[in-house]
């Protein structure tokens, strides 16, 4: 850490000590809230969502080739390839906006362009199937379809908008890794990398899959077997990386995701602290700001109504699923159906944690640009969605 950096946390830390009115009960229980929301957190994704997504994104820094990813990702891919790929990853992986990030930057690590990057960054929490599906059944067809049009369309579009912005910048990244692309030498097929990446992924779907809210049916029957599943998988991969793979290569793994962990988890877990204590957790009116507030602002479908519900989302923290009973909620206090779309495609997405890592992983200037392409997009697809279906 600079010096500086630290010179600003101490001076941070003894204004909040000093200034901090500590006994005003609101000030007292957002600030429990905050911890609540830190401790929900980490008992329902750190485990089973984080740590796998850690291992995958390791595993792709070390065991993927430069060429593969340039192949799929790189800026001299071709478009209709690179896009189509990154922008239905979302609807494979089901994860949320938090555990998309070492996903992201492992194939960011590996020299992926910036367009194919951000619309694979994008898709993967927002093209959930299962969220989408359950949209449709608990908000009506219309804004399930809507959402799932305008995330595919979100995905290709912002990363499209990504790369011209940066082209120039990008040209001599894709110039700088023609020369390494043929420079890693493959110990194993393509078809056993295949089956071992596709072991760790079932791996986190699995561990990650949520309770159905029906308690019969095709999807409860995976949520009841999926720890068997789990172990079985767990079995397989321990098999794997004793046959296939050396002793440096699997301790290069784990120092690769160890890697990742280090610079994603506390900016995660700071992020998820300042949520809650300005907005509470999903459903609890404990934050500094009051959800009353948000409710009044985002009736109708006026442009102010539309950029705050995209705003809001963009910063607010949602685990996966989450946002549709908050929806529900919100919709039957009054939220237009346009601005109920605007927060569907900006929320899942974004969030105040997920931002301060995409910011460590590609830079302050992108990661802005990428945070107002989001929500710009959000308030005129809410707009649009608005004058359509009024409500």
């Amino acid at each position: 850490m600079k010096e500086w950096h630290k010179l600003t946390l101490i001076v941070g830390v003894f204004l909040a000590a000093y200034f901090v009115p500590f006994n005003n009960t609101l000030v007292q229980v957002s600030i429990l809230e905050a911890f609540h929301m830190l401790q929900e957190y980490a008992r329902e994704h750190v485990l089973f969502c984080l740590v796998p997504a850690f291992f995958i994104a390791g595993a792709i820094s070390i065991f993927v080739s430069q060429g593969a990813v340039l192949k799929y990702f790189g800026g001299g891919a071709p478009k209709y390839l690179a896009y189509s790929v990154a922008s239905v990853s979302g609807g494979i992986l089901a994860v949320c906006s938090c555990t998309v990030l070492p996903l992201f930057a492992g194939i960011w690590k590996k020299g992926a362009g910036i367009g194919p990057a951000t619309a694979f960054l994008y898709s993967g929490p927002a093209i959930n199937i299962l969220a989408i599906i359950l949209t449709a059944r608990v908000l009506g067809w219309q804004l399930g379809l809507a959402r799932a049009v305008g995330a595919v369309l979100f995905a290709v579009v912002i990363g499209l908008f990504m790369a011209f912005i940066y082209r120039h910048e990008e040209a001599e990244k894709a110039k700088a890794s023609m020369g390494q692309m043929f420079d890693q030498e493959e110990r194993r097929s393509p078809a056993q990398n295949l089956f071992y990446f596709v072991v760790l992924v079932l791996i986190l779907i699995f561990a990650a899959w949520g309770r159905p809210q029906e308690a019969t049916g095709f999807w409860n029957f995976i949520f009841a077997i999926k720890w068997y599943l789990v172990i079985i998988l767990l079995g397989i991969l321990a098999f794997v990386l004793v046959r296939w793979f050396e002793d440096y290569e699997r301790l290069s793994w784990v120092d690769a995701s160890w890697t990742f962990a280090k610079q994603i988890l506390p900016l995660l877990f700071g992020g998820v602290l300042v949520a809650g204590l300005l907005m509470g957790r999903p459903g609890v009116e404990a934050g500094l700001i009051p959800s009353g507030v948000i409710e009044t602002a985002v009736g109708g479908n006026s442009l102010q109504a539309n950029f705050l519900a995209s705003i809001v989302g963009a910063f607010m923290y949602f685990a996966t699923l989450t946002e549709i009973p908050i929806m529900q909620g919100l919709l039957g206090l009054g939220m237009g159906q346009g601005p109920a779309l605007a927060l569907l495609l900006a929320g899942p997405a974004l969030s105040l944690p997920n931002m301060l890592v995409i910011r460590s992983v590609m830079g302050t200037p992108k990661t802005l640009v990428y945070v107002a392409l989001v929500v710009l997009m959000s308030t005129l697809a809410g707009l649009l969605y608005g004058a359509f279906f009024p409500g």
